[in-house]
C-alpha cells in the first residue's frame, strides 16, 4: 500500500497535519514511538500552564485581604496539582486519538526510520514493517540543549538536575530550586515554584530575562518576580554542578547556590539524528532542516514542520506550518506569515508579544514610532489588579503608522496578543484600529487606548 502521506512525529505539527490530510480524503500513515500530542502536551505546554493555573489560584487566595477577601489556612497539595496535570494530558490525548480516528488515519506506536526513496515514494521502517508514501512530513520536534558543564551529565543522571521532560513529574516541591537560563521554561517555571513556596535563582547569561521580548517589558517583569523573591543572577555563567550547588561566574569572581533541585532551561535543538533521515540528504543549516516558507525541503515530496524546522519553535507555529505543508500537497499555494507569529510567557503577569519590537525594526533599518502607555489607562485593569505596573507597547511604521509590533506585560495578554496578530498580518494602520469597536470594559481596550495616544 501507497500512502499519500506518511508523518514522522505526533506532536502539534505531526498530528494537526495528520487530521487536516485526513479529512480531504488522502491516505496518512502517522509514526510515534512515544506519545501522541509530543513535548507540548506531555511535558511542555499544558502540564506548565496546569500547574501555572494552580499557583494563580494559590497566590490570589493569600493576597485576597487587599481585594477585600480574607483567607486563613491557604496551602498548595504539590501531589494534587501533579494528579490533575495527569487527568488534563490524558482527556488531551483521548481527543487526539478520537481525532485520527475520526479522520481515518493510521498510527502506528513506533519507532519510525527512513529508508530511502525510491519509483514509489519514500520508503519507512517502523516496528517490523515497511511502508510507502508519496510525500514525507518530518514532525519530529525538539530536544533540550544540554551544555559541557562540568557534572551536568552525572547530576542528570542522578535526578538532581532536571529539563521540562521530567521536572512535571515532581510530586513534591523542593526547599530550593535553581533555574539555568532566565528563557520562557525557565521563567514559567521559577513563577511557579516561587509560588509554591521553594527559594528559586535564576542563573541566566545575557543581562536580561525573557529572550528577545521587549528590554522595557522584560525589565518589568524582572521587577515583578525580584518583589516575589526570586533571586536573579544575570551577566552570569555556569561553571560546575556539584551536589546540592551549582557554580557561576558573575562579574569578576565564582559564586554557588546550594540547590535541592536544579532545572536545565537553556533552550532546545531540533532533533535531526536516529531516524534515517541522512538517506535522503536534505540541506540542513545552522542544525535545522531548511525549509521555505511552505515547509519544503530541498528534497521534493519532504516537507518539516514544527521544531525541527527551527524557524519558530512554538507550538501554535507548528500547527500552521502543517497547514501550509498539506494545503501545498493538495495542491494550494500557501506561505507562513513569520512576521505575524505571537509569542507569550504565561507568568503572572503574563507576557505577550507578536510582530516587531524597536530594536529588531532598528536591525532591520525600519523607521518606526513606538508609543507606551500603562495598563492603568484600562478600567478593567485597575479594578482588577492592586498595584499592577502593566505596559502596552506599540510599534508602528514611519510615517504610514502600519502597525508592526504589539508588546504586553498584564493577565490576560495571552488571550489578547492573537488579535493584535490579526492585525499585523491584515497590515492594518492607526486610524483602521481606531475604528476597532472593543468592548468596555475589557483589559483589550488597551491596545485602543495606545492608538489613539499617537502624536497627529
Amino acid at each position: 500500500m501507497v500512502y499519500d502521506l506518511i508523518v514522522i512525529g505526533g506532536g502539534p505539527a505531526g498530528y494537526h497535519g495528520a487530521n487536516l490530510a485526513g479529512k480531504n480524503g488522502l491516505k496518512v500513515l502517522l509514526i510515534e514511538k512515544t506519545a501522541l500530542g509530543g513535548v507540548c502536551l506531555n511535558t511542555g505546554c499544558i502540564p506548565s500552564k496546569t500547574w501555572l493555573h494552580a499557583a494563580k489560584i494559590y497566590a490570589e487566595a493569600k493576597n485576597g485581604a487587599a481585594y477585600g477577601v480574607r483567607t486563613e489556612g491557604i496551602s498548595l497539595d504539590q501531589e494534587r496539582v501533579t494528579a490533575r496535570k495527569n487527568k488534563v494530558v490524558k482527556i488531551l490525548a483521548a481527543g487526539i486519538r478520537n481525532q485520527l480516528q475520526k479522520n481515518n488515519v493510521q498510527v502506528v506506536a513506533a519507532q519510525g526510520d527512513i529508508i530511502g526513496r525510491d519509483e514509489t515514494g519514500f520508503m519507512v521502517k517502523a516496528g517490523e514493517d515497511y511502508y510507502s508514501g508519496k510525500n514525507l512530513l518530518i514532525a519530529t520536534g525538539s530536544v533540550p540543549i544540554i551544555p559541557p558543564i562540568p557534572g551536568l551529565e552525572t547530576a542528570l543522571r542522578e535526578g538532581m538536575v532536571l529539563t521540562n521532560e521530567e521536572i512535571f513529574n515532581l510530586s513534591r516541591v523542593p526547599a530550593s530550586l535553581v533555574v539555568i537560563g532566565g528563557g520562557v521554561i525557565g521563567l514559567e517555571m521559577a513563577a511557579y515554584f516561587n509560588a509554591a513556596g521553594s527559594k528559586v535563582t535564576v542563573i541566566e547569561l545575557r543581562d536580561r530575562i525573557g529572550g528577545e521580548i521587549d528590554p522595557e517589558i522584560a525589565a518589568v517583569l524582572l521587577g515583578n518576580y525580584r518583589k516575589k523573591g526570586v533571586d536573579f543572577r544575570l551577566n552570569a555563567r555556569v561553571t560546575a554542578v556539584e551536589r546540592k550547588r551549582v557554580k557561576f561566574i558573575a562579574g569578576d569572581g565564582e559564586e554557588e547556590v546550594e540547590a535541592e533541585q536544579v532545572l536545565l532551561s537553556v533552550g532546545r535543538r531540533p532533533f535531526l539524528s536516529g531516524f534515517g533521515l541522512e538517506n535522503l540528504n536534505p540541506v540542513l543549516e545552522k542544525g535545522r532542516l531548511l525549509v521555505d516558507r511552505s515547509g519544503r525541503t530541498s528534497v521534493p515530496g519532504l516537507y518539516a514542520a514544527g521544531d525541527v524546522n527551527g524557524r519558530s519553535m512554538l507550538a501554535h507555529t507548528a500547527y500552521r506550518e502543517a497547514e501550509v505543508c498539506v494545503g501545498r500537497i493538495l495542491g494550494r499555494t500557501e506561505e507562513v506569515n513569520y512576521e505575524a507569529i505571537p509569542a507569550v510567557i504565561y507568568t503572572s503577569p503574563e507576557v505577550a508579544s507578536v510582530g516587531e519590537s524597536a530594536e529588531s525594526a532598528a536591525r532591520k533599518g525600519l523607521a518606526v514610532e513606538t508609543v507606551t502607555i500603562s495598563m492603568r489607562y484600562s478600567g478593567r485593569y485597575l479594578a482588577e489588579h492592586e498595584g499592577g505596573d502593566g505596559l502596552c507597547k506599540l510599534v508602528f511604521t514611519r510615517p504610514e503608522q502600519r502597525l508592526i509590533g504589539v508588546h504586553l506585560i498584564s493577565e490576560y495578554a495571552s488571550e489578547l496578543i492573537y488579535g493584535a496578530g490579526m492585525m499585523i498580518d491584515r497590515k492594518m494602520q492607526a486610524e483602521e484600529i481606531k475604528k476597532v469597536v472593543f468592548p468596555h470594559p475589557t483589559i483589550g481596550e488597551i491596545i485602543k487606548e495606545a492608538v489613539w495616544s499617537l502624536p497627529g
